[in-house]
């Protein structure tokens, strides 16, 4: 997926400037409830060619997903189903 589709998802943009060092990246996180949460790859692991991905926020195994539309149907779901 490309980043405009994981922006277009509604995920945040988090910047980290590496603890002061020159090498800056970014990655995205989404959160749908205390404890369940969407993290993507970070800006300097993506090597030309390749594309971003979204997992679940420290899951063991780690779940992981590529397409646009799965990573939308699941928040969807996810979202259309919280009790507020």
């Amino acid at each position: 997926m490309t980043e405009k589709q994981v922006q277009l998802l509604g995920f945040e943009k988090q910047v980290d400037d590496g603890g002061g060092s020159w090498d800056t990246y970014h990655y995205y996180t989404y959160k749908v409830a205390l404890g369940l949460e969407f993290i993507s790859n970070a800006s300097d692991e993506i090597k030309e060619g390749e594309e971003w991905f979204i997992e679940f926020f420290n899951s063991e195994p780690t779940i992981r997903f590529y397409k646009f539309e799965e990573v939308q149907a699941l928040i969807n779901m996810l979202e259309r189903n919280k009790v507020k």
